[in-house]
């Protein structure tokens, strides 16, 4: 279906393959989200939740089975690909932000652009632009150090969105955050749902979270348990 954004068919994960200690961590997973749609994964530690983060965000490879993302089919593709996928077609959001900590918020989100070939004027109009739409633009010259956790997760989300990415792939984004702070990384990720129907896939141990999201896919023991309507999304 024209609609489906992520399709994996079949997944499974091994690591130390062929050797006494292999270990499979996903058993066979299939799973698919439409385009728009804000999902969450939520599971236990060790369930397996970022071993399948990583292969959603082409960070990783299946041992088996068939990734598509976007038309494209990941599995198939060479690692020069995989790299163009990951920089055009992801947008990541960590719990760490993994901002560059002697460049300013606006460089931080011109990066990505960087990496792609972006032309510096276009480079610098769209980064102002993002960091207006995650309401961080009086902060545009500060260094991260200078910057809050909830402000470092904002410029992190505008640095995600730089490439126009098909999907937005957030890691506990609100781990390291007090609950007040996270409520409003929330918001931003309702809004940028909403308004601008970015597709948007939050890895996350909290239900209380998940539950906010559109659909809850969860994941125990490297399989998944269950999909359920989430709440707000």
């Amino acid at each position: 279906m024209e609609d489906t954004i992520i399709k994996l068919e079949n997944i499974v994960k091994k690591f130390y393959i062929g050797k006494p200690n292999e270990l499979e961590i996903l058993h066979g997973i299939s799973l698919e989200v439409k385009k728009g749609e804000f999902v969450s994964i939520v599971g236990p530690s060790g369930s397996g939740k970022s071993t399948l983060m990583n292969l959603i965000g082409v960070l990783d490879r299946p041992t088996e089975g068939s990734y598509v993302l976007d038309g494209i089919d990941v599995s198939k593709a060479q690692d020069k690909e995989l790299s163009a996928i990951r920089n055009k077609k992801i947008g990541f959001v960590f719990q760490t932000y993994n901002l560059i900590s002697r460049t300013n918020a606006l460089k931080n989100v011109e990066l990505p652009m960087l990496y792609a070939g972006v032309p510096a004027e276009e480079r610098h109009k769209r980064a102002k632009e993002l960091l207006e739409l995650v309401e961080m633009s009086d902060r545009a010259k500060h260094l991260p150090e200078e910057l809050s956790g909830g402000q470092k997760q904002r410029v992190a989300i505008a640095r995600a969105m730089a490439n126009n990415p098909a999907i937005l792939l957030a890691d506990e984004p609100t781990g390291a955050l007090d609950s007040q702070t996270g409520r409003l990384v929330m918001d931003l990720f309702h809004k940028l749902n909403k308004e601008k129907g970015i597709t948007i896939v939050l890895i996350t141990h909290s239900m209380e979270l998940a539950e906010e999201t559109g659909r809850i896919i969860t994941i125990k023991d490297g399989n998944i348990t269950s999909q359920a309507e989430g709440g707000k999304a």
